[in-house]
């Protein structure tokens, strides 16, 4: 029986300015009274196999303080989140080397993702646990999607094999850490940690996920996701 042991990152140092407003979108109150953040904690730490995570927040931070999971038990500790989305991620990695082994496995999920539902995230768990790398959650491309320059239609691409990346993405700690320093050391630019593994030419699992995983971006999206929460998930 593998004794690997699973732990949680989530980046949420972003100022989400796209949404309006003062408050980062994921300290916005969704209607059942939580925050984006909080919800989103309260759905994957009551996961068994996730012993412990590590929150990346801004440097000026002053809502995380007032989190009902500001002292729970399974927060390790909270990072300095970077520039990027990355950096966050490597921030949290490093405040990570405490408590995890390389063979540990890592799950990243965006703070803004308060629809995530914990069955997808255990049959995430559970589908890999025997991977030498790891994956994410994803969903199949059902739109017709077409390539662009600005907006004249350039091209129709095939959706047969095409996915749309969502979160978590767990892979092992020492692939992930590996897979980001050479993204740092060669300058890359990246928005997920799969886009790191592929850098490094290693191979990453699709585990399908529900549409209602969606991100927080715009308003339309909260409206979004307090439907789906409303609807019980």
């Amino acid at each position: 029986m593998s004794t690997d042991q699973h732990f949680l990152i989530v980046p949420a140092s972003g100022i989400g300015s796209r949404i309006g407003g003062d408050t980062p979108k994921q300290y916005l109150k969704l209607n059942n009274g939580l925050s984006v953040l909080d919800q989103t904690l309260k759905s994957l730490l009551s996961i068994d196999q996730i012993k412990g995570c590590i929150i990346a927040i801004a440097k000026n931070d002053t809502h995380f303080k007032q989190s009902e999971f500001f002292n729970h038990s399974k927060l390790l500790a909270t990072a300095t989140g970077g520039k990027e989305r990355f950096h966050s991620v490597i921030s949290a990695l490093n405040s990570l080397k405490t408590f995890a082994k390389d063979n540990d496995w890592v799950l990243v999920h965006d703070a803004a993702r308060p629809c995530v539902k914990t069955t997808d995230v255990v049959n995430l768990i559970n589908q890999l646990k025997d991977h030498p790398t790891g994956g994410l959650l994803a969903t199949r491309v059902v739109d017709t999607i077409k390539k662009a320059n600005n907006i004249q239609v350039k091209s129709t691409l095939d959706r047969s094999n095409l996915w749309q990346a969502q979160t978590p993405q767990m892979y092992r700690f020492g692939v992930l850490s590996k897979a980001l320093d050479n993204i740092i050391k060669n300058g890359l630019n990246i928005t997920d940690e799969a886009s790191s593994i592929e850098a490094l030419g290693l191979e990453s699992i699709l585990i399908e996920g529900s549409k209602s995983n969606l991100k927080i971006t715009t308003a339309e999206d909260l409206d979004l996701a307090n439907f789906y929460l409303e609807s019980n998930n």
